[in-house]
């Protein structure tokens, strides 16, 4: 896998995908930037008069329900499809979804509508979204969730098979699955918890690189993990000591400064059943 994400990482650099963005209004600004910074383009259309227009240019779409609307969840429908129709690939990222039944019934929509190629979230929210009891706190992982993370592999890789997409659990350890196999990533530190929008952010990068080579979802999906995760602890090397907005700006700067060396000497992981 190494080898593989040294190559993806230099080909979204190469490639400069645009990467359609129909996201919320707290984390944009930081899902556009971290887009940026890994080497592609992104753009943020949620009007419904041009959403499927610009999903059928783009190279891959990703759709937040952090900051739910009407308006948008008919934006998202009209990009996502759009995008099936051209085979662009599409990245949900169901923010707190099972902490209200307008978030649990407009995923449904979108989950039943849309053909996705990733789906991002963290426990409690993929815990939801494969029929299981969870809890949420807001937008986040309740601690009972988190404490029961034993066998997310198994519920990521039973998820990747229903929905026929890659699934992504974050957190402490990333987990991945496309259904077969399941990969564990052991990077990142605990201060990416305390920013907002990091999830947001693992999203538009998974978006970023499913853009730069479709036909390899879950690699793009590893390789954007790992990614943050490295990025992650490079801030805190450089800055995490001195406080949330200077930890911020590091994590903007390693993300923009990573390369296939750094991937190859920092990556940690490991693969499942």
């Amino acid at each position: 896998m190494n080898k593989k994400s040294k190559n993806l990482l230099n080909l979204v650099r190469k490639r400069k995908p645009l990467i359609h963005h129909i996201t919320n209004y707290v984390t944009v600004n930081d899902c556009a930037n971290i887009t940026l910074g890994i080497g592609a383009s992104p753009v943020m259309a949620d009007a419904i008069e041009e959403a499927a227009d610009i999903a059928a240019i783009s190279n891959a779409v990703v759709l937040n329900i952090g900051t739910l609307n009407e308006r948008t969840i008919a934006s998202m429908t009209a990009a996502g499809k759009s995008a099936n129709k051209k085979g662009v690939p599409v990245v949900l990222d169901p923010v707190g979804v099972g902490a209200s039944a307008f978030r649990n019934d407009t995923i449904a929509q979108l989950a039943n509508e849309i053909e996705l190629t990733v789906l991002r979230g963290n426990i409690s929210e993929i815990k939801f979204m494969a029929g299981l009891n969870s809890e949420t706190k807001g937008v986040d992982a309740s601690e009972s969730d988190t404490a029961d993370i034993n066998n997310a592999g198994q519920i990521a890789k039973g998820l990747a098979k229903k929905l026929n997409c890659v699934v992504v659990i974050s957190g402490a350890t990333d987990i991945i699955s496309d259904g077969l196999q399941v990969i564990h990533i052991e990077n990142g530190h605990s201060m990416l918890g305390s920013l907002t929008g990091t999830g947001c952010m693992c999203s538009s990068l998974i978006g970023a690189f499913c853009g730069a080579s479709p036909d390899e979802p879950y690699a793009a999906a590893v390789t954007a993990m790992l990614c943050m995760g490295i990025a992650g602890e490079l801030a805190y090397e450089k800055a995490g000591l001195v406080g949330n907005g200077s930890f911020h700006a590091a994590l903007h700067d390693a993300i923009s400064k990573i390369n296939s060396e750094t991937l190859e000497r920092m990556a940690k992981y490991y693969e499942a059943v």
